[in-house]
């Protein structure tokens, strides 16, 4: 079975390319994105986030939320800023955040891989948000947003998309965050032949980022193969569109907690059954920081606190295992749960999270605002956890990874006709 494919990419012209560029729709919310998209007809925003361009009483959620988006969508087809390219391509994707750089292959992934678990998933979703992604999705007959995926690092796979690279990109541009991205076409047939074939060589891809819109594409192309009596199993809508990075190449961050209250303990009271299962010390902002696993940084009272695991703790952790040995895991069960009553981080207003492209200083900043009583910083999980939970078929517990740089939205789309 074939993992990826070249398809007919959708793309903006090299002039545009930086205006059309915008955030994946999850990272900002409905006036974030207003703000940015207000000034910029070209933003991709009008299109992934469309609630932009409808009276803030429709509901996000809304059909009408999506015929806008349709309708956005062809109004960039129909202006020029979107050209579909003649011939089924690959693409290239290299991002520069300060020091660090990763280069993805752009593609589209096969749903029958997806359902069949050789794209394998560590996530639940929640139907809410995954049907979000099938309206939008359905509606404008189109991905728009890629399914960020890794895959375990291959040096043919690597050559190959060195020969790429070093020809002239058809974008390169840096955005407002200093992140720079730069994009190819594979137009050379030999590589890009070489290129799918490694691919699909391998054993498995993993769903880094992207679990609702992945699960959306798999019902997506069920309802759309259900209504289509000639199904062949060629259509677009067998694949969802996708980039790949090697997982060396990939850059996990903390996602991080902050709690509205200590569940009726005393700051003391807190502590003190803190230190049956951590080694609690007083610290300051610029060393507290977890720099192992088992290693937790909590601020309250304005007041940071470095927490080790201690013997006590590390007995009752199978090393074996890999979920409940994650950081995430060890929060839940002897802080989250015991001690402040969240059973359930998925759906307990009482906690919310903070991804570590914010920094320590945004922790400090929500507790200190009075809105929330502590913030607690996490050592990053390593992206083979992430592949060793999805080949395990276990799941992660939520908000465990906080990928960054994150994809730009609107340099390609897949088109489902």
């Amino acid at each position: 079975m074939s993992l990826i494919k070249p398809f007919r990419g959708l793309r903006p012209t090299e002039e545009l390319a930086a205006r059309v560029a915008s955030h994946p729709y999850d990272v900002l919310n409905r006036e974030e994105a207003f703000e940015l998209a207000k000034d910029n007809p070209y933003s991709f925003l009008h299109i992934n986030k469309p609630e932009v361009d409808v009276d803030t009483s429709i509901d996000v959620y809304d059909q009408q939320v999506y015929d806008k988006g349709k309708e956005n969508l062809q109004r960039f087809i129909d202006e020029g800023t979107l050209v579909r390219d003649e011939d089924e391509k690959l693409y290239v994707y290299k991002q520069v955040m300060g020091d660090h750089e990763q280069v993805g292959l752009v593609a589209v992934a096969s749903v029958e891989a997806y359902d069949q678990n050789k794209i394998k998933k560590h996530e639940y979703t929640r139907p809410a948000k995954e049907d979000d992604r099938v309206n939008h999705m359905d509606t404008l007959d189109a991905q728009v947003g890629p399914v960020f995926l890794t895959y375990e690092a291959q040096s043919q796979i690597d050559s190959l998309i060195a020969t790429v690279t070093a020809e002239e990109p058809a974008y390169d541009f840096e955005a407002p965050d200093n992140t720079r991205h730069t994009f190819w076409v594979v137009d050379n047939m030999f590589v890009s032949t070489a290129i799918t074939q490694a691919v699909n060589k391998l054993d498995a891809l993993y769903v880094a980022d992207g679990h609702h819109r992945s699960a959306a594409a798999s019902r997506v192309k069920k309802m759309r193969q259900d209504k289509n009596p000639n199904h062949t199993g060629d259509e677009p809508y067998n694949y969802f569109l996708v980039v790949l990075f090697p997982h060396n190449q990939m850059q996990v961050l903390d996602y991080n907690r902050i709690i509205k209250d200590l569940n009726g303990l005393s700051k003391e009271d807190f502590l003190a059954k803190l230190s049956e299962v951590f080694t609690v010390e007083e610290s300051t902002l610029d060393a507290v920081k977890p720099a192992s696993a088992r290693q937790f940084a909590l601020y309250i009272d304005n007041t940071w606190y470095q927490l080790t695991a201690n013997d006590a703790l590390n007995s009752q952790v199978d090393d074996n295992d890999p979920v409940n040995s994650l950081d995430v895991a060890i929060l839940q069960t002897f802080i989250l749960d015991p001690l402040l009553n969240i059973v359930d981080q998925r759906r307990d207003t009482r906690v919310d999270f903070v991804g570590g492209i914010r920094g320590l200083k945004e922790l400090e900043k929500r507790v200190n605002s009075g809105e929330w009583e502590l913030a607690i910083a996490l050592y990053p999980t390593s992206i083979e956890s992430l592949m060793a939970i999805a080949d395990a078929n276990e799941v992660m517990p939520p908000k465990s990874t906080w990928f960054e740089p994150k994809l730009k939205s609107g340099l390609v789309v897949h088109v489902l006709d």
